[in-house]
């Protein structure tokens, strides 16, 4: 063994801390200028590419339907939740519900699509319109599946998959004498998920990120408390978490309506929340400030 002088001991420590602060700041650096995929402006880059390649922006919901027997919910009129007819379900045919709110007081135009052959879906629906974007007119889509209520455990699944970039799916769809091809599923720009938080029943493994070269997207989850149960998952499938809530919630249409147009044209996580604030404010009475710390989304 042989013996270092302590000068020489001195020097090599100063030498190794410095090469570690180096490094550090290195990667402070990289960090600082590298936009992930789950960020909100890694998303709005990514709208920006596409609407400038004329390619539309496409928004997939996942709607579970209400259903008294198969939720842990507090019951709703019978009508309103059996989770097995979509046409009157509290979250898709009744006033506020997705299919019915979207294509009536919104002004969304719904056009023909086919039902997925996957029997737990019993309805889609394909709605378009115009919003601005940058003074632009860029065309929206949304394709809205109506998954039956006793099923909300697949239908999270597919939701959390969709979410991390896998079940892409290609959507024909017919605008007025033109034919147009829809990237959804896990392809989609945004992925909303609508109805009963199920996850406060049962756990579901968490989806990670497709093998397959993903775009950034972003996730909606209107149901109760979703913050404390969805977000983990988003932040595994790498999915920018534009919208969850706080506390307890009616996931209604209009929610996700005001949402979209300003995820769309505003384009900052901060509008989205207050946009879907005033909304909800607007249509439940539960006060401006309360209905602004229901919502949560980061940047």
């Amino acid at each position: 063994m042989f013996a270092v002088p302590k000068e020489e001991v001195s020097f090599i420590g100063s030498r190794f801390r410095t090469r570690i602060q180096i490094a550090i700041l290195l990667v402070s650096i990289l960090a600082a200028t590298t936009v992930w995929a789950g960020t909100g402006s890694a998303v709005q880059d990514r709208l920006d590419v596409d609407t400038r390649e004329g390619q539309p922006i496409v928004v997939h919901v996942v709607v579970a339907l209400c259903d008294n027997a198969n939720q842990g919910i507090v019951p709703v009129p019978a009508s309103l939740g059996n989770g097995q007819d979509p046409r009157s379900n509290l979250y898709w045919g009744a006033l506020f519900g997705v299919r019915t709110h979207l294509s009536e007081a919104a002004g969304w135009k719904k056009m023909e699509a086919e039902i997925p052959e996957d029997p737990r879906i019993l309805d889609r629906v394909v709605l378009y319109t115009n919003l601005k974007r940058g003074g632009i007119s860029v065309p929206v889509y949304v394709v809205a599946d109506a998954w039956d209520g006793a099923h909300i455990r697949e239908a999270l699944q597919a939701y959390l998959r969709m979410a991390a970039g896998s079940s892409t799916e290609k959507i024909e769809v017919g605008n007025g004498s033109e034919q147009m091809e829809l990237r959804a599923g896990g392809s989609a720009h945004l992925l909303a998920y609508v109805g009963h938080n199920g996850l406060m029943e049962f756990s579901l493994e968490t989806s990670v990120p497709s093998e397959n070269e993903v775009q950034p997207r972003s996730a909606v989850v209107l149901a109760c408390m979703s913050k404390s149960y969805f977000l983990e998952h988003l932040q595994a499938a790498d999915a920018h978490p534009l919208l969850l809530t706080t506390g307890l919630m009616a996931p209604e249409a209009y929610t996700l309506d005001s949402a979209i147009r300003s995820w769309v044209e505003d384009g900052t996580t901060e509008g989205v929340m207050q946009a879907a604030a005033v909304a909800y404010d607007q249509y439940q009475g539960c006060g401006l400030n309360g209905a602004r710390r229901l919502f949560w989304g980061a940047e």
